[in-house]
């Protein structure tokens, strides 16, 4: 079986400033989450079966206390930020695994989620569906790649090194 990883924080950020916005019935911007789960249905219209969704719950994570100017979520719009337990919710009502991280980043959960379930003999393979370089470190082989689904190319151990001049063991 095929196992994909989607960066929840990613799509959501990607869709608040892609479509335009729209509100519920309550008046709560709702754009961007509709916008991910229409996205996730459409993974599994195409024949995903299993799928986990991290997401930073907060912004903030235990490295804010060990470097200070690392990334916070000063500047990101309210709008925005209000709609990660919308899509948390809403993607485990699906039947989603979601892992809304809060002393942790999406990024440790792919990274730990991809690594663990390539100790399992029926998963055949692990798409980490996120943009995100750093994430490029978890590539192993065919076994572990990148499913970049903006452009529909699959990063595996060779295109990693292709792309970056290095193995997925040196990117940090």
């Amino acid at each position: 079986m095929d196992v994909y990883l989607l960066d929840g924080t990613y799509e959501l950020f990607r869709h608040f400033y892609a479509i335009p916005p729209h509100t519920n019935p309550a008046g709560e911007e709702v754009a961007a989450t509709l916008g991910v789960l229409a996205s996730v249905v459409s993974m599994f219209e195409s024949g995903v079966t299993h799928l986990g969704v991290a997401t930073d719950h907060v912004i903030e994570s235990f490295r804010n206390d060990l470097w200070p100017g690392y990334k916070t979520s000063a500047g990101v719009d309210p709008r925005l930020l209000a709609q990660f337990p919308l899509l948390e919710e809403a993607l485990m009502s699906l039947g989603v695994v979601v892992w809304p991280m809060v002393e942790l980043e999406a990024d440790d959960a792919l990274a730990g989620a991809a690594s663990r379930l390539t100790g399992f003999p029926e998963v055949d393979r692990v798409y980490i569906c996120s943009p995100d370089k750093d994430l490029a470190q978890c590539v192993k082989k065919n076994r572990i790649v990148m499913l970049d689904r903006r452009r529909k190319t699959v990063i595996d151990e060779k295109g990693v090194i292709e792309r970056f001049g290095v193995a997925p063991a040196s990117i940090p």
